[in-house]
């Protein structure tokens, strides 16, 4: 009977040990299965001012991925990768825009789908694309008479 209790509480905690790690792994936003489900795709961007990696991606107002990774390319282009749910089709066409939320809040990348019919594959280009606005410059502009 003793062991038979024994067995019972070792069994709960290490289903308590497996549901807290899933459990972290969860809110820690770990990705080890969530790669299959995805492909990336490259937006080259003037200014990305902003975003991070982390970002969120979305398709009007719904997040379909987030930004994977941030690097600069050898003419000075900013080239943001976007993991994006394989659910969702882009077509050639797309277009990313560096979008706020809120007057100061978070930086995210808003895509607008095309009507293309050729469909973006993993590592495809986008070039179709509009920059962060910088509101800081434009306010010190107007305020100090360089805008026109």
């Amino acid at each position: 009977m003793k062991n038979g209790m024994e067995f019972l509480v070792g069994l709960f905690m290490i289903a308590g040990f497996v549901a807290f790690g899933y459990l972290a792994l969860q809110l820690g936003e770990v990705s080890l299965f969530s790669s299959s489900k995805t492909y990336t795709v490259i937006a080259q961007f003037d200014n990305i001012a902003g975003v991070k990696k982390g970002s969120s991606v979305q398709i009007a107002g719904v997040v379909v991925g987030k930004v994977s990774r941030i690097w600069l390319d050898e003419d000075g282009i900013a080239n943001v990768a976007l993991q994006v749910n394989k659910e969702v089709e882009l077509s050639m066409d797309t277009m990313a825009s560096v979008k706020s939320q809120g007057l100061i809040g978070d930086k995210f990348v808003a895509l607008s789908l095309g009507g293309d019919d050729e469909l973006l594959k993993d590592g495809s280009i986008l070039t179709d694309t509009e920059s962060s606005v910088d509101i800081e410059s434009l306010i010190s502009k107007f305020a100090f008479g360089g805008v026109k």
